[in-house]
């Protein structure tokens, strides 16, 4: 019986309940799109202060990233990861109850900050957990349930609208967000020595040493060699994350505005991208793993990804903005978004393959840059349309800042880790102190001073 148990890693399983994390917490994050055109309409919101209510989410985003990271270093990712999920959860059930404008900032605003440090932190949470081969694999799953997340939100948000109203939408999202939350305390644990379960062989796979969880919460954090492997990455994350945002805010928008889509069609065109999305997640992270596999060389795994995804993002994203045809233009942008996402599991494998034991604190520097892109691409992609009168300006420039991470990701090197800029300092300092050891042999000089001489007067 013992041996039918362990045909199922306790590491998958482990990675199964952060893939129900991220499928989940992405449902709590857009579901606020779908259900705000009733909210406004209950509520008597004007098209500003709907506007403040979706961009609440961001701010603390974007903030709580190298906190939320910090944290899960510092205290481990089980209990950090318990009180975010515990804070976005009754975010989203009390968002069910909300009476007033801003009652709802105050929530999404908590939302935020609950969701700000949990994809950090679930990243801290691998450290320990998968080994280095299979860490593009369970980055790009996770990011694959996602977006499947984002995919499926609508027709399930509506679909519960239409039995009992957008509050119960929020009561019953909130609901289940806590309920994960109780499964993750019974599964996870910060290290395989915590858990039961593990066989010594599957902890020989993993590549984990005993005590390594408690060391790495004793050592202090390295920001400034964080910041010097970390801000290259975070730069690349930056320039992916600017169109990404573009298809997670205007998208709807290009599609019936420049393309000309009905309603009844928006639904399906608005989806599909999203859905090539969730392909190019799973295998932009298994195929990195398989060409470390092959070759044994990480730097390879990782950039041949990168700059793969980024440009095939490209060479489709420009012909559409050229296309005639309404169809042939969402092929493009499906094409586009699918290698666009095969980047998104390598920039989170990163910080593990650079940071290693400061992977929490590293992946929340990488993802600032996705937040701040949140924070600005809507608003200057929303300024050029007005301006210009088309969408052509803002994606030509969304592509140029694709160029630009292309060229970044080539120098992205992940043998520059932070652990071995700590283990050449350990040397040097080994080999300074060897160098005065002599010093130890010599008796001590002991200088006095003699009992019969006057202090010297500092006025003569």
């Amino acid at each position: 019986m013992k041996e039918h148990a362990q045909r199922v890693k306790t590491r998958h399983i482990i990675l199964a309940v952060m893939c129900l994390m991220y499928f989940i917490s992405y449902i709590d994050r857009v579901n606020i799109a779908v259900a705000g055109p009733l909210i406004r309409q209950e509520m008597g919101l004007s098209t500003v202060q709907l506007g403040l209510v979706f961009s609440a989410f961001a701010y603390p985003y974007a903030i709580m990233q190298i906190v939320g990271g910090w944290l899960s270093d510092k205290f481990g990712p089980k209990l950090v990861l318990t009180v975010l999920s515990l804070i976005w959860g009754a975010a989203t059930l009390a968002t069910g109850f909300a009476g007033s404008v801003a009652m709802l900032v105050g929530l999404r605003f908590a939302l935020g900050v609950g969701e700000g440090g949990a994809f950090p932190t679930a990243t801290r949470a691998f450290t320990y957990w998968m080994p280095v081969g299979e860490r593009g694999f369970a980055q790009g799953i996770t990011h694959s349930f996602a977006r499947l997340g984002g995919a499926i939100t609508p027709p399930l948000v509506l679909a519960v609208v239409a039995t009992g109203g957008w509050r119960d939408a929020f009561i019953l999202l909130g609901i289940v967000s806590l309920m994960w939350t109780a499964l993750y305390l019974r599964v996870f644990t910060n290290s395989p020595e915590q858990n039961r379960r593990i066989t010594p062989e599957e902890t020989a796979e993993i590549g984990y040493r005993k005590g390594d969880c408690d060391r790495a919460k004793r050592a202090a954090t390295p920001w400034r060699k964080l910041v010097r492997r970390m801000w290259l990455v975070t730069f690349v994350d930056f320039c992916y994350g600017w169109l990404l945002w573009v298809y997670l805010t205007w998208l709807p928008s290009y599609l019936k505005e420049s393309r000309g889509f009905d309603l009844k069609h928006l639904a399906l065109f608005t989806a599909l991208p999203l859905l090539a999305g969730v392909v190019g997640d799973t295998l932009g992270g298994v195929v990195s793993d398989r060409l470390f596999k092959w070759t044994g060389r990480l730097r390879f795994a990782r950039c041949a990804v990168l700059v793969t995804g980024m440009g095939g993002s490209l060479a489709f994203l420009l012909p559409m903005v050229s296309a005639s045809n309404p169809m042939l233009a969402v092929l493009f942008l499906s094409a586009s978004f699918f290698f666009l996402e095969i980047t998104n599991p390598v920039l989170w494998t990163l910080p593990l393959d650079i940071a290693g034991k400061y992977a929490g604190t590293a992946g929340g520097m990488m993802n600032t840059g996705f937040g701040i892109a949140g924070m600005i691409s809507p608003v200057v992609f929303g300024y050029l349309i007005e301006h210009t009168g088309s969408y052509n300006v803002p994606f030509t420039i969304s592509a140029g800042l694709l160029a630009l991470g292309i060229v970044a990701a080539l120098f992205i090197d992940t043998s520059r880790t932070v652990e071995a800029d700590e283990e050449r300092e350990r040397r040097m300092g080994a080999q300074e102190a060897g160098a005065f050891a002599f010093l130890d042999g010599m008796p001590a000089v002991r200088l006095e001073r003699h009992t019969l001489r006057r202090p010297l007067r500092w006025w003569r």
